[in-house]
């Protein structure tokens, strides 16, 4: 308890160390781990959702888009760090290359899913009103699959989030990875309180993509979510009657 404790009294000092010279602050180290994550993320959905979307779209390539993603899953971070020091060097590229592994995945399958999985009748009915395959992608089956498709997002989100920490590891400064990695300067303490803001990031992602998805998540989708709840709790409502 007492860690906590002096982990929240780092926080309130804004990642300054008592008695210690001036360091980079909290808020300065949140905002590059921000920075770090958001590129990441963004490389990895123009790389992976287009993938998986076309492939959803054509109901071809399962394995490429589920199997092949759970293979690259598998890679862990460290070694593809390695790997790329060999290519790209040390520094922010390195780091981008090893969040990128870490977030197609789920964003390709979850695409691949949302598109698949889409009823085969309202495709048909687009179909037959006279929509291009472009057209039945992007106003059929992409909206009908966005919560699928936020759900693989908000997973690499969270995935990258979690990880950026490793960008000390290449020599890239500027992120909460400064501190969990330094131990013997920031204490304990403050390696709880970085742990702590990286906790706090990845939920306040959460929340803001949960928040995205719901405005571009169809009218329809909702109520007919809505009305699946209703009708799960109607045997239970009137047991409770009974």
């Amino acid at each position: 308890m007492h860690n906590f404790t002096e982990a929240f009294k780092f926080i309130g000092r804004n990642g300054q160390i008592q008695g210690g010279p001036h360091v980079p602050t909290l808020v300065h180290l949140t905002l590059g781990t921000l920075k770090i994550a958001g590129i990441g993320v963004a490389l990895a959905l123009v790389i992976a959702l287009p993938i998986g979307l076309w492939l959803g779209h054509i109901h071809r390539g399962s394995f490429l888009a589920i199997n092949l993603g759970n293979i690259w899953r598998a890679l862990p971070s460290l070694a593809v760090l390695a790997i790329g020091v060999a290519f790209l060097g040390l520094g922010l590229g390195n780091v981008e290359l090893a969040l990128i592994v870490l977030a197609v995945p789920p964003v390709i399958t979850n695409a691949y899913v949302a598109i698949d999985e889409v009823d085969r009748d309202v495709v048909d009915a687009a179909r037959g009103m006279g929509m291009s395959g472009w057209e039945i992608l992007r106003k059929v089956e992409v909206p009908l699959g966005i919560p699928l498709i936020f759900a693989g997002i908000r997973t690499a989100a969270l995935f990258v989030v979690s990880t950026t920490t490793i960008a000390a590891l290449t020599g890239y400064g500027g992120s909460l990875g400064d501190i969990i990695n330094n131990e013997s300067s920031y204490h304990l303490s403050g390696v709880l309180g970085a742990a702590i803001c990286i906790a706090a990031l990845a939920l306040l992602i959460e929340l803001v993509l949960a928040l995205v998805q719901r405005a571009l998540t169809p009218r329809g989708l909702k109520l007919a979510k809505a009305e699946d709840q209703s009708m799960a709790l109607a045997p239970l409502a009137a047991t409770d009657a009974v």
